[in-house]
């Protein structure tokens, strides 16, 4: 019995030292390589997506697709971080960032379905919202991150608000709104 109390305070103060090592995991490059993306599909969205208004679901799918490359990159060099990192508490960091951010990810996921699904006349909404979702994740994050997250989380919060404000008719679904 000894043992196991012993191995679960042990787990508990590993838990707890990550909660309190700032997480430098959201590396440059994967960052970058994200607005790259970005930068990439808002040049071709008019290509692909001539009338986003009324194709709805292939506007979601550019973005969709731009939002999973950039989470596979930061995930890939996550996964190096903590495989070659030699920081024993790089882990347990990384699992409890990605704990704090995931949720706003999955309810822009959610909302995103059904919008496209069941409202898609409010999809000029969207990415407002996508940009407020993921401030939100940043905010639930920003204890692990170093300070400057906040002016980023703030930027998001602010852009998608403005977005949701401006963006509308001929702008609705703009690709440099994203």
């Amino acid at each position: 019995m000894e043992l196991r109390e012993a191995l679960a305070q042990i787990a508990d103060i590993r838990i707890r030292m990550a909660e309190a090592e700032v997480f430098r995991g959201y590396r440059s490059v994967p960052i970058a390589f994200s607005g790259m993306l970005a930068i990439g599909a808002g040049v071709v969205q008019p290509y692909w997506v001539s009338d986003p208004a009324n194709n709805v679901l292939a506007y979601c799918t550019v973005w969709i697709v731009v939002a999973m490359l950039s989470i596979v990159a930061a995930g890939l060099a996550m996964v190096l971080r903590d495989r070659y990192g030699g920081v024993s508490q790089t882990r347990e960091v990384t699992l409890f960032a990605i704990s704090q951010l995931a949720p706003s990810l999955v309810a822009g996921a959610l909302v995103t379905g059904v919008i496209v699904r069941f409202a898609p006349e409010a999809a000029a909404l969207l990415p407002g919202l996508w940009q407020v979702l993921f401030s939100l994740g940043l905010f639930a994050s920003y204890r692990l991150l170093p300070r400057a997250i906040g002016v980023v989380a703030f930027f998001y919060l602010v852009s998608g608000i403005v977005v949701m404000i401006v963006c509308r008719g001929e702008w609705a679904l703009a690709p440099w709104a994203m």
